[in-house]
């Protein structure tokens, strides 16, 4: 199993608007300085953070499914299919981009949220026609497991989908409570620390130390389970899981 821990430094960054909006990027677009370029289908991830009033206009979008993830404040929406929206606090949109379509994003007050692009096979999805989905915090399943509560954000039962073979989870770890991940051959986990810091074990993989916005990657050799642990305060955790390869080509992303 092999695992990297990629620092802010290590990660891209950006801004909107004059720098009314910042980005920490674990996964930047091209020339943005990220050490990591993707990761399988999982082509980009930016935390934004905005404390005022700020916009992006109209832009385009196509093939690629978008999920923004709204962890505090609220997002606003307007796109050429006729949508205006507001994303509320917990809770995310997907769109799904297909042939094309243009969208405006606003932030109206203080406002964190996390934006993330999953490549299907582009040749096809380019063909389907694009789809704006929304749903509120309460309609994503949440377990309370030893005390460590799991939202599932995408995949298993959760109501939003991806053609993508994607899974996503906010993971809230309790103060020296662990949260075991089980880990399929073949599989990618990224994971970006939100809040606190933490430690990662497994069978074959020594105690090894995190901090805030530190983004984690394991990737597995064999089926294994990986633990997470909150140190010093409660963890919370954003945790992605894709394939580390996908039976169809991908864009050419070059650093």
């Amino acid at each position: 199993m092999g695992i990297q821990i990629i620092k802010p430094k290590d990660q891209a960054s950006g801004q909107f608007d004059g720098g009314k909006i910042k980005e920490q990027k674990p996964i930047g677009f091209s020339g943005e300085g990220s050490i990591i370029t993707r990761l399988g289908p999982l082509f980009y991830w930016a935390w934004a953070h905005s404390q005022e009033p700020a916009e992006i206009g109209f832009h385009p979008h196509q093939g690629f499914e978008i999920i923004t993830y709204v962890i505090h404040g609220k997002g606003y929406h307007r796109d050429t299919l006729g949508t205006e929206s507001v994303v509320q606090e917990g809770g995310a949109q997907l769109m799904q981009t297909g042939s094309g379509v243009q969208h405006a994003e606003a932030l109206k007050e203080p406002t964190e949220a996390f934006q993330i692009w999953f490549e299907p096979h582009l040749s096809q999805a380019v063909k389907r026609t694009p789809i704006y989905s929304q749903f509120d915090s309460n309609q994503f399943p949440l377990v309370d497991i030893d005390d460590v509560k799991i939202k599932t954000l995408l995949g298993n039962n959760s109501p939003m989908q991806t053609v993508t073979d994607a899974q996503m989870w906010d993971v809230l770890i309790p103060k020296g409570t662990v949260y075991p991940h089980s880990l399929s051959l073949g599989r990618t986990l990224a994971s970006l620390t939100i809040r606190g810091d933490g430690t990662l074990f497994s069978d074959t993989i020594k105690v090894t130390h995190f901090s805030q916005k530190d983004f984690i990657i394991v990737q597995s050799e064999q089926e294994e389970r990986v633990a997470l642990q909150a140190v010093d305060q409660d963890l919370r955790m954003l945790i992605i899981e894709v394939p580390t390869e996908v039976d169809y080509p991908l864009y050419r992303k070059p650093r």
